[in-house]
């Protein structure tokens, strides 16, 4: 009776926030065991709209001027271009939170073993499809911005 007690109260204490699961996972996949590029072809099958969007728009600028840097010309999961990945794999901490058939997950984690700017604060949206956690978009609240709201007119004709 007083472990049933006590269980209750720990599930009453601990917030569902602070617990990783299957949609952290999905998000933790980017980071470890070595980091990948999310606008990469072979991973977008791992998103949903808005940002497949972008990154469609990211692949018509890269098509169209193969020289020059598309529209997507950082790591959007990092906030940074520049990163040391056993530091990241070190200090990386996610925590999820989730309403049914849509999920947060925050991405804790430093760059570098040392820097003022090497702190990342990564917000991940997801949402369930079929079943499967699929990224539908990413913001930095480091640095104040929402991947969907990055602007991308390389590979667009102008009118």
């Amino acid at each position: 009776m007083r472990l049933t007690v006590l269980l209750a109260a720990l599930s009453i204490a601990l917030p569902a926030a602070a617990v990783a699961g299957p949609a952290s996972d999905a998000v933790k996949f980017f980071y470890v065991p070595q980091v990948k590029f999310e606008a990469d072809a072979q991973y977008r099958d791992r998103f949903t709209e808005p940002v497949t969007k972008l990154f469609g728009l990211n692949d018509q600028a890269t098509k169209k001027n193969p020289d020059q840097v598309a529209c997507i010309d950082f790591d959007p999961g990092l906030d940074a271009q520049d990163f040391d990945q056993k530091t990241l794999s070190k200090t990386l901490k996610l925590s999820e939170t989730v309403d049914g058939d849509t999920a947060q997950v925050v991405a804790n984690f430093s760059l570098f073993p040392e820097g003022d700017d090497a702190q990342r604060e990564m917000h991940w949206s997801l949402k369930k499809v079929d079943g499967k956690w699929k990224i539908s978009d990413i913001a930095s609240k480091t640095s104040d911005w929402t991947l969907s709201q990055l602007e991308c007119m390389a590979g667009q004709d102008p009118e």
